[in-house]
């Protein structure tokens, strides 16, 4: 929680901003994993 109170109130949406870009870039590589897995199958 000591981290937490450090932080300042701006940090917080850059870090809501870094999150949601990893999250984009997770789901497209999962998605490419996916395509990559589908169209070995076939």
């Amino acid at each position: 929680m000591k981290t937490l109170q450090i932080l300042p109130l701006v940090s917080w949406e850059n870090g809501i901003w870094m999150i949601g870009l990893f999250a984009l870039v997770v789901i497209v590589l999962v998605g490419a994993v996916l395509a990559l897995m589908n169209s070995g199958k076939k």
